[in-house]
């Protein structure tokens, strides 16, 4: 059960920095002669609504970021209980962590763009096709502020995990016979 868990833990951890670390924003390349697709560089209402829930849903994600830590705080413990080198691990999880209470006052600022929705209703449905593109250009910049704030030690911490996990293999289950 605690080999699930802690996989889980790691997993859940990587995803985000994942998300983190990745644009906020696709391109997709459509046929020319596709009829069903606005003029380019033109946002229509339901691109507008795509972009608004993923950027909250990454908002979000940045959100859980502190608990994240303290469980891999948690690991990385029993980790060094159990004679294992740590130091790499540890020292990529201090980095993380102090870019990230760097980034908090960016995070927290952007909580007044996720209250207000501009452009958005509760259920992020586009009321207002202009504001709503304004309220999209301004979480994406806050985004990149964060994701600048964090310096890349977000991928640094998931290098070190994948380190770890190279330099100590778990040893493989013998069956009962």
């Amino acid at each position: 059960m605690k080999i699930l868990f802690k996989k889980t833990v790691l997993l859940t951890l990587v995803a985000a920095l994942g998300l983190a670390s990745l644009p906020l924003v696709n391109a997709f390349a459509a046929g020319a002669s596709d009829p069903s697709t606005p003029p380019k560089g033109e946002l229509t209402d339901e691109r507008l609504e795509q972009i608004w829930a993923k950027q909250l849903r990454a908002y979000e994600k940045i959100g859980k970021t502190e608990d994240a830590i303290g469980k891999l705080q948690g690991l990385i413990d029993r980790l060094a209980e159990n004679g294992k080198d740590i130091s790499e691990l540890q020292a990529a999880l201090d980095a993380f962590a102090d870019a990230v209470e760097d980034a908090k006052p960016i995070y927290e600022s952007g909580q007044a763009i996720v209250d207000s929705h501009a452009g958005f209703d509760t259920s992020g449905k586009v009321t207002d096709s202009e504001q709503a593109k304004e309220t999209v250009r301004a979480m994406g910049e806050k985004m990149k502020e964060i994701k600048e704030a964090m310096g890349g030690t977000g991928k640094a911490l998931r290098d070190a995990l994948h380190a770890f996990r190279d330099a100590n293999p778990r040893r493989e289950k013998t069956p009962a016979p």
